[in-house]
């Protein structure tokens, strides 16, 4: 039987009331940013504020639970901007969109940070058992997003980019699922050889976990020989944003076959209107009814993308929604 699990893309909105307490505690210049050292006032309302959405997750029923990134100024850079053989310098434009993030230019060894680890400690002591999930940015799209200035070479620095996210998994809690953000497979596609490689980075950093390894493109669907050599990877699951496109999506599912898992984003991360549960469970059985594969052993319901720049109350409510699909959909597959 087939079982369906309501989790998110991570990368939440902080609370109002958090947003402009670090507002006033942070600035708003270059220097005020995320660093991996903060403390006394900044480190507390971070704390308070993933209790928080940690309860919240809980309350709404989501079968994993994640950190939400809350400290993470880059919604996708953070790994690297907190890294010491990093320098962040100007604002670049994420894509062909409004979102922007400081420039992570590497300037030394990646070696071991352990930063993300410690806030998947911090949240996993307050999920107390429940199934934790942890978020990172794929490996292709972190390395597209950085500017190498010591590895001289782009298929080096993309196997150096994995090798850092191994590293970093290797040190996080016990997760029971772990998604890995690769918006950049759609948005700036691999050439040949390199969608390869990126299939091979990908490898790297799932094997470094005996969590269930979701890849999650978004922002559109993958090129086919991009989707081809994605399940090559040895992942559990592949992300499909069927709110930004469903033909492209149901063409390579249905051309290419799919992994034992899929990762559904059904709720819009960047709308406020908020989606009926219902409407997204028969948007679940309408994907099953278009593809050849219906028998997937674990079917995760998801936001296509986080939902950082929603108001928080609207936040709030897509995860509920999330929750209430899932159990939608179990009983009706029952």
């Amino acid at each position: 039987m087939t079982e369906y699990v309501s989790t998110t893309a991570g990368l939440f909105a902080l609370p109002d009331w958090a947003k402009d307490d670090l507002s006033d505690l942070k600035g708003h210049q270059k220097h005020d940013l995320i660093g991996g050292d903060e403390s006394g006032e900044i480190a507390a309302a971070y704390e308070k504020a993933r209790g928080e959405v940690v309860e919240f997750q809980q309350d709404a029923g989501l079968d994993r639970i994640v950190d939400g990134q809350l400290r993470w100024d880059d919604m996708l850079a953070h790994p690297l901007a907190v890294h010491d053989a990093v320098e962040t310098r100007g604002i670049v434009r994420y894509y062909d969109n409004n979102n922007f993030y400081r420039e992570p230019v590497v300037s030394g060894e990646l070696d071991f940070s352990g930063d993300v680890a410690s806030e998947l400690e911090a949240t996993a002591e307050l999920a107390d058992g429940d199934d934790l999930q942890a978020v990172l940015p794929g490996p292709y799209s972190l390395a597209e997003l950085a500017t190498d200035e010591h590895y001289g070479d782009d298929a080096d620095f993309l196997a150096a980019i994995a090798d850092f996210l191994a590293g970093e998994v290797e040190a996080f809690p016990e997760v029971e699922t772990l998604y890995l953000l690769e918006p950049s497979l759609v948005e700036d596609a691999p050439e040949d050889g390199l969608d390869e490689r990126a299939s091979e980075a990908i490898d790297t950093v799932a094997a470094a976990t005996d969590a269930d390894v979701v890849a999650h493109p978004y922002w559109g669907a993958l090129e086919e020989k991009v989707y081809a050599h994605l399940l090559d990877a040895d992942i559990d699951a592949v992300g499909f944003d069927f709110v930004s496109e469903q033909e492209d999506n149901l063409y390579n599912i249905q051309e290419y076959g799919a992994t034992d898992d899929i990762s559904l984003g059904l709720v819009d991360g960047q709308n406020t209107l908020v989606e009926d549960p219902e409407a997204v469970r028969d948007r679940t059985d309408w994907a099953f009814d278009q593809i050849p594969v219906t028998d997937f052993e674990t079917v995760y319901l998801t936001t296509n993308t986080g939902t950082f720049h929603l108001p928080y109350n609207k936040h709030e409510a897509k995860l509920e929604i999330l929750a209430e699909a899932a159990d939608l959909a179990e009983v009706t597959a029952a």
